[in-house]
This record gives C-alpha cells, structure tokens and sequence, in this order.
C-alpha cells in the first residue's frame, strides 16, 4: 500500500467520473478513469461512475462515493476536472469531504477567474436549463401523441 506524502496517513482514493449523457459515452468515462489511475498515488479503494447530469443532486455513484468517505474507506477524491463531481456547489462538497476528513484533488483544476469563470458559469446554466426544457418538451409531445392515438388519457402519464 502507498502513503501520502504529508505524514505517513494512507491514501484510500475513490476515483469519481461522470458524463452527462447515458449512452454512447463509455469512451469519455474509461478515458477519465485511465488518467485518474495513471496519476495514482494512493490506493485505489474503488471507481465511482455515474451517467447524469452534474446539477443532479440524486447521483448513484456519487452517493456510494460520499457514503465510502463517511465510513472512512475513502481518504481522497480524485476527479479529473472540478465539474464532474458537480456544476455547481463544488465548495459544499469540500467542506463536506472535510468534515469525514478526506480531500478532494483535481487532476485538471480551473485556470479561470473573474469575468471567464462567471462567463462559463452562465453558459453552464443555460445551456443544462435548455436541455431540460427540450426534454420536457419531447416527453409532452410524446403524451400529447399517445393520448391522440388513444394508448393513454391525456392527463395521464
């Protein structure tokens, strides 16, 4: 087993990845995990994966993963850019690491600040908000449509 550097605690890492899509996207999650296991320096306790989107709040691998630091069999989260744990709240989600007292490192952290960070931000947002309008979009006009043929009542699901 290896140990960190900083004092002799061993390094129980849970690589975490995600893409937002659920199918066609098993390239992007091996492509992340390789990286994360290439710059290991710890013990690689377990992979995390989720297809989901990042503003998610109800991500299965992303609960395993905080339910392995609660019990301690995870001392550090590694991801390979800040934005596959989460779009937003990334800050909670240190503290919350902290309080189990485990750390999260980003193998590929942001260079950005002030007006590019916000700039990115804002595209983020909209970009997830017209995604889901879309989607809620297809799956109206796909109850409108059953509801016309008659394979459903229309206020149903």
């Amino acid at each position: 087993m290896k140990v960190s550097s900083g004092g002799g605690r061993l390094r129980l890492e849970g690589l975490y990845v995600r893409v937002s899509g659920s199918a066609g996207q098993e390239s992007l999650l091996e492509a992340q995990e390789h990286e994360l296991r290439a710059t290991s320096t710890g013990e690689i306790v377990k992979v995390f994966r989720d297809r989901a989107s990042g503003l998610r709040e109800d991500r299965p691998g992303l609960n395993r993963l905080l339910r392995a630091v609660a019990d301690g069999s995870v001392t550090v989260v590694r991801v390979t850019h800040e934005d596959r744990l989460a779009r937003f709240g990334v800050g909670w989600l240190k503290q919350l690491l902290a309080v189990h007292g485990a750390t999260l490192e980003v193998l590929h952290p942001k260079k950005l600040g002030g007006r590019e960070e916000l700039l990115e931000d804002f595209v983020s947002l909209v970009t997830t908000f017209a995604g889901r309008l879309y989607g809620m979009r297809s799956a109206e006009n796909r109850r409108r449509l059953l509801a016309e043929s008659g394979q459903c009542q229309a206020g149903g699901e």
